[in-house]
């Protein structure tokens, strides 16, 4: 019982210490098969629809100094995916992202505030033609060698922005309030690896 105690206290310091490391310095490539670009928004006041995009690239490169890093993505605006067809292609439409005459949209951060237990990164989110600051609030949930022997680290972020703001402006109204909401919470959940 005591080896299986002290076995589960290692893990648990490891894990700490793990994520309280910061990443090595050096440039990382997203693994979109191991990440995740999300969102939601309210729908009918009362419920919220999720999505995703499948297809995009981002890069992030970790100063000597934490709070010098970097991180740009594009992603494809045509990739958007909610699991309704319908929806999907309205979407892709000029009622929201226009993705034939827009095809992209893309963030290249500004600076860095804060530890890699918790920081924000500010930034430029283009979308629709339309430029806008934001904020991320981020979390830099730790770094590992996979079997392959690739450095990999981790990282979670989200922020709000209002659809509007970026000529996202489709909807209809209820008696309850707007079909779509206003605000729209990005989720990025990311696995990037140091490039050799």
């Amino acid at each position: 019982m005591k080896r299986i105690h002290g076995i589960l206290l290692g893990l648990l310091i490891s894990t700490v210490i793990l994520a309280a490391e910061p990443p090595k310095a050096g440039t990382y490539s997203v693994d979109p098969a191991h990440s995740k670009v999300g969102f939601e928004v309210s729908h009918l006041v009362i419920a919220t629809v999720e999505g995703h995009f499948s297809d995009y690239v981002g890069q992030i490169t970790i100063g000597d100094s934490f709070e010098k890093s970097q991180f740009e993505a594009t992603v494809q605006t045509g990739s958007v995916y909610t699991d309704q067809a319908d929806r999907d292609k309205h979407l892709r439409s000029g009622d929201f992202f226009d993705a034939e005459k827009f095809p992209t949209m893309t963030f290249k951060s500004t600076g860095i505030k804060g530890s890699p237990e918790n920081f924000e990164i500010m930034g430029d989110l283009t979308i629709k033609g339309t430029t806008k600051p934001v904020v991320f609030k981020a979390k830099y949930t730790g770094t590992v060698v996979d079997p392959w022997g690739n450095t990999k680290a981790a990282f979670r972020a989200s922020t709000d922005v209002n659809r509007h703001d970026f000529g996202l402006s489709w909807s209809k109204m209820i008696e309850a309030g707007p079909v779509v909401g206003d605000t729209v919470t990005i989720e990025l959940r990311i696995e990037a690896k140091l490039e050799k």
